[in-house]
């Protein structure tokens, strides 16, 4: 029971939000405190933190930046300027609305694909492909496979008697010399 009092923060400490920008407000560094000066006077200011102290700071001031409580540049935080504009989100923003005269009778959305066939239309009749003019099917010919008997076309290159690929390396016949 004992550990687990010790792993929760004691109920004397404030929230770690209002200890990070008591901090940062008491440190008035002129661009902002960097986490360890912040830790550092947490620790010193504030008696009794528990253990995981640095991973609970590491998270809270995440969770500050990431909202716009805090703004952190070049290592440091800083309060925010009330001033200053809103942050804008990440993209492109979106286009502002027009509105509508009054009056406009809006039809409503169409429904996603294809709508479905009237079962009370007729068929209709098959269309007709229109003839070119000429007897052949449209686009490239057929590929014919080869005849095994080598008529038509080119001969193989086995029938002119020479083999397919690169020829062989021809050795030099040695020559004897007699003496």
């Amino acid at each position: 029971m004992a550990a687990r009092e010790v792993m929760n923060k004691p109920p004397s400490l404030p929230p770690y939000p209002e200890m990070i920008l008591k901090a940062i407000e008491a440190l008035n560094e002129e661009n902002g405190s960097n986490k360890s000066s912040i830790s550092k006077y947490i620790e010193s200011t504030y008696g009794g933190l528990p253990q995981g102290h640095k991973a609970l700071l590491n998270v809270h001031l995440a969770k500050m930046r990431d909202s716009g409580e805090l703004v952190f540049w070049k290592n440091n935080y800083t309060k925010r300027d009330p001033n200053a504009p809103p942050r804008r989100g990440r993209g492109r923003p979106p286009k502002p609305k027009v509105p509508l005269p009054p009056g406009t009778m809006l039809a409503p959305p169409r429904p996603r694909g294809r709508p479905p066939k009237d079962p009370n239309d007729p068929p209709r009749p098959p269309k007709v492909k229109a003839s070119t003019g000429s007897g052949r099917p449209r686009g490239r010919p057929r590929k014919m496979a080869r005849p095994a008997g080598g008529f038509g076309g080119a001969p193989p290159p086995a029938a002119s008697g020479r083999p397919r690929g690169r020829p062989p390396k021809m050795k030099s016949p040695f020559t004897e010399i007699s003496v």
